[in-house]
């Protein structure tokens, strides 16, 4: 089969993306062909382009994905030629017009959501669901919780998702029109940074305890804030690099400001097996289907248009997210 891609023989820039024209090959045993409909744009595509996280060159860009399945290698029984799905892979490839891949993450998409949703919240909605649900904390209704960039795709299911279960996010986020779309969608407190202290701000809001959890994206710039913010005992979950690599850790820091843990979890680590795959997005598809959780409409982007999606994220200047239309 012939198709549409985006890939990239060196790393750097937006501009390093290039549209090529492939041969998707036949899938092997446990791998699917899916022709995509939508490919969801996420930051870990930015630090894959970057070199951040290193791949193999020349490579692909893009983990998430929404289309039908195409072929079906063998050993393969939870799919079938024609089904609606959506994935969040950990190799990349998925900014194509078709892709071969694991069938392991793969999931049947719901009739009641569309394929541009689908490609907008499988990796994102799946790392809410981790974060909260599947990293070792306890955390019981009323609590205090930190989400960076809560304006983002992952932020804002975060805040729809911690409202559900009863949780008192703190937002941030780098505008008022930020915090409001924030609170919007369900965070208690909101703080503007480039207005406000992160640190002073949490401390008045909690009473001067800080917060149970921290969860933060953003890595280098609030790093430091963010271990500041927590109560003793709390936890920092590290879960992105948006503003690049967090320092070395100084392990006598964390005894100074209470015996605070940290770590650095993964999507694909909890994705790693089928029947964790599928519990996994059973319970995000039973979230949104409750209404509790909404998936927005997600900014669209030609293939074409890949450079600017890229920009747009790095940038900041998105809200929500945002998927590739491959055809």
């Amino acid at each position: 089969m012939h198709a549409r891609a985006v890939q990239i023989e060196a790393v750097g820039g937006p501009e390093v993306m290039q549209l090529v024209d492939i041969d998707v090959p036949d899938p092997g045993p446990g791998e699917v062909r899916i022709r995509h409909h939508a490919c969801g744009v996420n930051l870990i595509d930015t630090y894959h382009r970057s070199g951040l996280y290193k791949i193999v060159l020349p490579a692909i860009l893009g983990t998430e994905g929404a289309g039908v399945v195409d072929a079906i290698g063998p050993g393969v029984e939870h799919l079938a030629v024609g089904d609606r799905v959506a994935y969040a892979a950990r190799s990349p490839g998925s900014y194509a017009t078709a892709r071969v891949v694991s069938a392991i993450p793969v999931v049947k998409l719901p009739d009641a959501i569309d394929f541009h949703q689908g490609a907008a919240m499988m990796l994102k909605g799946l790392t809410v669901q981790y974060l909260l649900n599947r990293t070792r904390v306890t955390l019981a209704k009323g609590d205090f919780l930190v989400w960076h960039a809560a304006a983002g795709g992952v932020g804002l299911i975060a805040c729809q998702w911690a409202r559900a279960l009863g949780l008192q996010l703190i937002a941030t986020a780098g505008s008022a029109a930020k915090c409001e779309l924030a609170l919007a969608h369900g965070a208690a407190y909101a703080i503007d940074y480039s207005k406000e202290d992160i640190v002073t701000r949490v401390r008045e809001i909690t009473g001067g305890r800080g917060v149970d959890v921290v969860y933060d994206s953003v890595g280098k710039d609030t790093w430091h804030r963010s271990l500041s913010c927590l109560a003793p005992l709390g936890l920092l979950v590290s879960f992105g690099n948006a503003s690049g690599p967090v320092p070395p850790v100084d392990l006598l820091t964390l005894s100074a400001k209470g015996s605070l843990y940290v770590t650095r979890p993964t999507l694909f680590t909890h994705l790693a097996t089928r029947d964790a795959a599928q519990a996994m997005a059973d319970d995000l598809f039973a979230m949104v289907a409750s209404g509790q959780i909404a998936i927005d409409p997600p900014r669209t982007y030609r293939l074409d248009d890949v450079a600017q999606a890229h920009r747009d994220l790095e940038g900041r200047v998105t809200t929500g997210a945002s998927v590739l239309l491959p055809e």
